[in-house]
């Protein structure tokens, strides 16, 4: 059954079976009422900035809209025809495009549907998704569907289909919790498979699919508990917003309003600070330490903690800032640090190899001052 009368066809395989895109002839529906799909667009020498959230970059050579799951055909044989590898783009929340662009067919995904297909042995509730929907959109109809598992990812730009890209995850929760099953189009292959959620190899903010062209996701699949209650609080700021325990449980509304409050005040929220907003959240990822880093930094009272993958690490943003980095500092012309949280954004004048130099200053003087090293999570076009 689809959630909130939004459905979309979607096509299954067995693993690793070529596969058909499904026919044209299930429309979007929204609130009963039939959404006509556009027909997939093909342009040329379109910027690519303004489908950023950086605002940077060159255009692309070619671009393909996908609208239609069964127009993805279409876009493999473009793809054949143009040099490069083929990418495919979301809503941009995690990419540096070059300032020369894309000299190959970027494929924008967005596609858009949700349907329940079924339940696991445990009675978790398997919901598909294709990969162009938005990722606030489903967190919010899982919300309102009584559905646990994806709550704390309220307020992440992007697109469903970037989430297992990078294991997107927050306040304790992250795609690897809930995800089954991708399907996806295998370039070295040039088949449709299905992988299941082990064989996606998601780590911290990282998959097999990370920094990879080899596979386009089309649809995913996400196993979720009814309930009326979140998943332990874990989070120390979003359980002082609700002024509870951490580890206490509370309704999904309310969990979700919390985390949005803490989002907010770092301006890690599209459109809530007003000056920081060409930004893609967090520029670096939180970097594993060895126990001995561990012990030296714990006496400096850095925020250094366990993750779900066994690995111990350090806060980012605390390196940042004991490098000497201060809010609101410009870094290079055009980049600076955010005003609200230790990570770059773009200012008018910004270029890509601008945005590069500033990350490589900031992890040189991390490095020198701290002797942690820093990893950029922002996938280069």
């Amino acid at each position: 059954m689809p959630l909130r009368g939004i459905g979309a066809p979607t096509g299954r395989t067995e693993r690793g079976r070529p596969h058909r895109p499904p026919a044209p002839g299930t429309p979007l529906t929204r609130n009963g009422i039939q959404e006509k799909q556009d027909p997939m667009r093909v342009t040329h020498a379109v910027p690519l900035a303004p489908m950023t959230t950086l605002g940077i970059g060159g255009p692309a050579a070619a671009l393909m809209e996908l609208h239609d799951p069964a127009d993805f055909p279409e876009f493999v044989a473009l793809a054949d025809t143009l040099p490069g590898a083929p990418v495919c783009l979301g809503e941009g929340s995690n990419v540096l495009v070059g300032d020369a662009g894309c000299d190959g067919a970027v494929l924008r995904m967005s596609t858009k549907g949700v349907r329940m297909t079924g339940s696991t042995a445990d009675g978790r509730v398997l919901v598909e998704v294709q990969a162009g929907h938005l990722l606030s959109d489903l967190v919010d109809m899982t919300i309102a569907e009584g559905l646990t598992g994806m709550e704390m990812l309220v307020g992440i730009p992007g697109t469903t289909g970037a989430t297992p890209v990078q294991n997107v995850g927050a306040y304790g929760q992250e795609t690897a919790d809930s995800l089954v099953e991708v399907t996806a189009w295998d370039w070295e292959s040039g088949r449709m498979v299905t992988l299941d959620a082990a064989a996606c190899g998601l780590g911290h903010r990282t998959s097999v699919f990370k920094r990879s062209r080899r596979w386009t996701l089309l649809t995913l699949v996400f196993a979720l508990r009814r309930s009326e209650l979140s998943a332990p609080v874990g989070y120390r700021p979003v359980a002082a917003v609700l002024d509870v325990p951490v580890g206490s449980r509370v309704p999904l509304e309310d969990v979700a309003q919390a985390v949005l409050t803490v989002r907010r005040s770092k301006g890690m929220v599209l459109g809530c600070s007003g000056t920081d907003d060409r930004s893609v959240g967090s520029v670096f990822l939180s970097p594993e330490i060895s126990p001995a880093q561990a012990d030296g930094l714990r006496a400096r009272n850095a925020p250094v903690n366990h993750f779900p993958d066994g690995s111990v690490r350090v806060s980012a943003s605390w390196l940042i800032r004991q490098a000497g980095f201060a809010l609101r500092s410009p870094v290079v012309p055009g980049v600076r640090l955010s005003s609200l949280h230790y990570t770059l954004v773009a200012d008018e004048g910004a270029s890509a190899a601008a945005f590069t130099e500033a990350i490589d200053i900031v992890f040189r003087q991390v490095l020198r001052r701290t002797g942690v090293r820093l990893t950029s999570e922002i996938d280069l076009l």
